[in-house]
């Protein structure tokens, strides 16, 4: 992550593929608190420990809490995978000061990798990666997965936008390294062509 006061400006995207649910939210907190700003993409992605029929049951016993007298004043139940991100994230802040809710302004998270993001550099937090946190042998199921169990309807739809984005990037993948290999051999020709010339040159770091 981004740390020191002159950089806080700037906006940190995270791709959430395979992070811990509850590692990611505690460090995205933390920095959100000293005062970064933070993108968090493809949340449909993001691990939890224990099987799929587990999770499910203890999120539908998460549903059945709620208020008697008047439903709609709380607890809210979101079911997309980013809203889901967010409560987590909600609970590591002290969101009703004004501090906390500064922070957590701060914070943007989607499904998918919507643009601009699409075309920008995304990081990973190690600390939070399932394959360096989970143990081996350990069930887990994907968050978007329990969405798609508990209500969520875009599943389908956010799977489709990502396999049209993959492929996108595949192309521009192949463009950018044709590039880099024509422009490899451009240099390699120029160099012979200089030949000598490039030892005059080379002293005044041209």
């Amino acid at each position: 992550m981004v740390n020191g006061s002159a950089l806080m400006s700037h906006r940190v995207i995270i791709d959430a593929r395979h992070h811990m649910l509850g590692r990611l939210a505690s460090i995205v907190a933390k920095e959100l608190l000293s005062g970064q700003r933070v993108v968090v993409v493809r949340c449909e992605e993001i691990a939890l420990s224990g099987g799929l029929v587990r999770q499910k049951m203890k999120y539908l016993r998460f549903l059945r809490k709620r208020m008697n007298t008047k439903p709609s004043h709380g607890p809210i139940h979101f079911r997309a995978p980013s809203k889901i991100f967010w409560r987590t994230v909600r609970g590591m802040i002290p969101h009703k000061t004004k501090r906390g809710a500064a922070a957590l302004a701060r914070l943007k998270v989607y499904e998918g990798v919507p643009p601009p993001y699409d075309r920008l550099k995304r990081m990973v937090v190690p600390d939070a990666l399932k394959v360096l946190r989970l143990q081996k042998g350990h069930k887990y199921c994907l968050l978007g997965r329990l969405s798609k169990e508990v209500g969520w309807n875009h599943y389908d739809t956010i799977k489709e936008l990502e396999e049209k984005r993959k492929e996108k990037s595949k192309v521009s993948y192949e463009r950018r390294k044709q590039l880099a290999r024509l422009r490899a051999k451009a240099v390699k020709v120029v160099e012979e062509k200089l030949g000598s010339q490039l030892d005059v040159l080379a002293p005044v770091k041209y």
